[in-house]
């Protein structure tokens, strides 16, 4: 079996022990950090005004939905006497996006989704790693963490183009004014 490696254009984070953890407890972070990252891209796609971005951004929440499927499809599979309850906060940590507070630049939030889609990268290629006598999860957690990767490439293209907004609008504040 290949290993799977980092190959993001930025660092790879500290990778995160999983072997502390149970099989039930990686799937419900998986699972959660999911669900987490849908709402968070559904919410964000309705408040942007950006078109583009708005339909990136319910690409991405539409991704973040199948993978929780699959995903509560697998620990069905693999753990059938386990009935999943999602936690209100992760069993791993993992990060989160705050978009709680509406002062926050969307290049600042983009970020956030860049670290979060990392970490995500990350805990799929540990997790694969934590199965490796599954071979059929191994092969779809290392996709999962090939999709990661994209979310973030394509969060950092929006982000580079976010910057570039708002130093624009910040130089010519008058630019949305008139009819």
């Amino acid at each position: 079996m290949p290993e799977l490696r980092s190959s993001l254009s930025q660092p790879a984070s500290d990778k995160v022990d999983l072997s502390k953890y149970s099989l039930e407890e990686l799937f419900v972070t998986a699972i959660k950090a999911e669900t987490d990252s849908r709402e968070t891209y559904s919410i964000l796609s309705g408040i942007t005004k950006n078109a583009f971005l708005k339909d990136r951004l319910k690409f991405l929440a539409a991704e973040e939905d199948k993978h929780r499927l699959f995903l509560e499809s697998e620990l069905k599979k693999h753990l059938p006497n386990v009935e999943l309850v999602l936690p209100e906060y992760s069993p791993v940590p993992l990060p989160e996006i705050d978009i709680s507070d509406e002062t926050v630049p969307m290049s600042q939030i983009l970020q956030q989704a860049m670290d979060a889609e990392l970490a995500a990268y990350e805990f799929y290629i540990e997790f694969a790693k934590y199965v490796s006598d599954k071979k059929d999860l191994v092969l779809t957690l290392g996709y999962f963490a090939k999709m990661e990767q994209g979310h973030y490439e394509l969060l950092k293209l929006e982000k580079a183009s976010a910057e570039e907004f708002e130093e624009y609008d910040e130089y010519n504040p008058l630019m949305h004014v008139g009819p």
